[in-house]
């Protein structure tokens, strides 16, 4: 598209995620629905992913870009066989994980740029969704203007993990994985147009990454209010709690609510927690889980589809965010969203979504066990508190993060990227 083409003129676009497995956390949520959004305004998107693949709804179209998928179950961390090498990028793949990095930033980049060179011609904007890596800079020879969203810098989660790092040779071993940063913050400085999901991430990237304030732009995203909305034919289960955490990752705070759940089961002896996440097999949530007695009164549940995600909220008294930090925050956004009252910290970007305390959610600092059991208990033991707090809740999330404003916005900003690509340079 060259400059003074028609604004209302459909755009081609090519959505690249390296990580687009909505399972596998934030960004396959947001490739998924960001895309049927799109699509649904009238643009041709195709979504450009690697292993593991994300799933796409009807009308999306996916090029697979497979990589050696060093991290597949049941065989994480495998050796391929000698047949499975096919090039360079393969072999500098398999390199980078032998010696304890992670490389499928880089390699997806690289993958990706190839195969854009093939296809020259045939997008008017390339969206990158935080792959970051150095096989993007330099799409503008190839007549391409780059949008690039970061919904949040993972130097926080490497700050986080190594504070909670026991040992020497544990912290030595996440300096090592979280290596590929040092690219991420070097290709973030280059990019002329990111895109975040909160005011919270804009300005953990411009001090992280150094990107100029003038580059980073704020479009937040949504709920899908097609599956998350009320029903009032779903009976409320007396007692339960439910979150959205991984007992791997320290930023979302899991250990902190099972220390919560053990102080309100004093009061409230019915309180039960159902994690969606998997059980872990050892660390502190489990030796949390040991110490309390509390193996009877949490449950985790893994690989459901977004509709038995949404009855199970429905289904609880409670949602809990506990996190330490978000870039943003689907599940406190997805939980407003089917009036299930909100129990949520205030770190990084969750005040954002979550809105005033005592109003739309009740918000408790971060870190802090004793405050989300008091929290947590007020809500338990009051339903005309329960019921306050979720319309109003679910009355924020209609009127501010849905994602077909997300799509509107997002063109927006792809229009502007094509029109600063066909200006000459200074």
């Amino acid at each position: 598209m060259t400059a003074g083409a028609d604004e209302d003129r459909p755009l081609r676009i090519a959505l690249l995620t390296y990580k687009g497995n909505p399972f596998s956390g934030g960004q396959g949520v947001y490739v998924r629905h960001l895309s049927r959004e799109l699509a649904a305004l009238g643009h041709r998107i195709e979504v450009i992913g690697a292993q593991p693949y994300p799933v796409l709804d009807e009308g999306v179209p996916l090029a697979p870009l497979p990589s050696l998928d060093l991290y597949r179950q049941p065989d994480p961390f495998r050796t391929p066989r000698r047949d499975e090498f096919r090039d360079w990028i393969d072999v500098l793949e398999v390199a980078t994980m032998w010696t304890g990095g992670f490389p499928e930033p880089l390699t997806f980049s690289l993958r990706a740029r190839r195969e854009l060179a093939r296809r020259r011609g045939a997008f008017d904007v390339v969206h990158d969704n935080q792959t970051l890596g150095y096989g993007l800079l330099g799409l503008h020879r190839l007549g391409l203007p780059l949008v690039t969203t970061i919904h949040h810098p993972i130097t926080v989660d490497r700050r986080l993990e190594l504070a909670a790092a026991r040992t020497r040779k544990r912290r030595a071993s996440l300096r090592r994985w979280y290596g590929f940063t040092r690219m991420q913050k070097r290709v973030a400085r280059r990019l002329p147009r990111v895109l975040t999901v909160s005011g919270a991430s804009r300005r953990e990237i411009i001090e992280d990454f150094a990107v100029p304030p003038e580059r980073v732009h704020t479009v937040p995203i949504g709920a899908d209010t097609r599956v998350f909305h009320p029903d009032p034919a779903t009976p409320r289960t007396p007692g339960r709690i439910v979150t959205t955490s991984s007992a791997d990752a320290p930023l979302k705070g899991l250990i902190h609510l099972v220390e919560a759940l053990a102080k309100v089961r004093t009061e409230h002896p019915g309180a039960h927690l159902v994690v969606v996440g998997g059980r872990p097999t050892g660390g502190p949530v489990a030796e949390a889980l040991d110490r309390f007695g509390l193996g009877h009164a949490v449950e985790f549940v893994r690989g459901i589809t977004d509709t038995e995600l949404a009855a199970l909220i429905r289904g609880a008294q409670v949602a809990c965010v506990p996190s330490l930090y978000e870039g943003f925050c689907l599940p406190a956004a997805e939980a407003m969203a089917t009036g299930t009252p909100l129990v949520a910290t205030t770190g990084g970007a969750i005040p954002e979504v979550a809105g005033p305390d005592g109003d739309t959610c009740l918000a408790v600092p971060p870190g802090d066990a004793g405050a989300l059991a008091t929290a947590l208990g007020r809500l338990l033991a009051d339903g005309d508190l329960r019921a306050r707090v979720a319309a109003a809740g679910r009355a924020r999330v209609l009127r501010r993060f849905t994602w077909e404003r997300a799509a509107r916005d997002t063109a927006e900003h792809y229009r502007a990227a094509i029109r600063a690509a066909a200006r000459p340079p200074r």
